[in-house]
């Protein structure tokens, strides 16, 4: 069971094209439904979009709308903008507490920021016992990142270093084995001319 989570949605557009001022929140939609079609074809998996239209789901409730539906897999897609226009390719992101570097921390710090556009508060408390779980996880989410890697091989333009890791807190879930898939960069115009396709 795989839970498809397309990035942003309603007041929070994401990103923008810098050739044709797409949003992110559109395009991760549309990659999400053709997605969700794509692996409904695949004997044994059954995929749902998180969000299913133009709405704002807060990240946490992303979190618990793939667990309530008894998720095994979450997939969170996105397509960011860097200051570095010649930056281009996918990325494939694992929680971490630390960044694996500076571009995934600031990627990271840039898509938390979307409850914040909502106005919603954030609250952490601290529970051994899911940490322990989600470090159980975090070693099955790592081996999803590689799996979706391997089958961009060839198919696929990557990012220098594709798999890095940093504080999504849209892939806290302590159980689920989750990744952020970041499709390309709209502020790349080969990236955006790709996503809008």
């Amino acid at each position: 069971v795989v839970a498809v989570d397309a990035g942003h949605g309603g007041i929070d557009a994401g990103a923008k094209g810098t050739v044709t001022n797409v949003e992110e929140k559109a395009i991760t939609l549309e990659f999400a439904r053709i997605l969700v079609d794509r692996l409904n074809k695949e004997r044994g998996v059954r995929a749902f979009l998180v969000r299913d239209k133009d709405e704002f789901i807060s990240l946490s409730e992303r979190v618990v709308i793939a667990r309530q539906r008894g998720a095994q897999l979450f997939i969170s897609l996105h397509a960011d903008t860097l200051r570095q226009k010649d930056i281009r390719g996918a990325t494939v992101y694992t929680i971490s507490d630390k960044a694996s570097d500076a571009l995934a921390a600031s990627l990271a710090e840039r898509e938390n920021l979307s409850d914040d556009i909502a106005g919603i508060q954030i609250e952490d408390e601290p529970d051994i016992l899911l940490d322990l779980t989600r470090r159980e996880t975090q070693a099955f989410s790592i081996r999803m990142a590689e799996t979706v890697l391997e089958s961009f091989e060839g198919q696929i333009g990557l990012i220098n270093n594709p798999m890095r890791h940093a504080g999504f807190r849209v892939l806290q879930a302590p159980d689920v084995p989750s990744v952020l898939l970041e499709l390309g960069f709209l502020s790349n115009p080969k990236d955006e001319a790709l996503l809008t396709d």
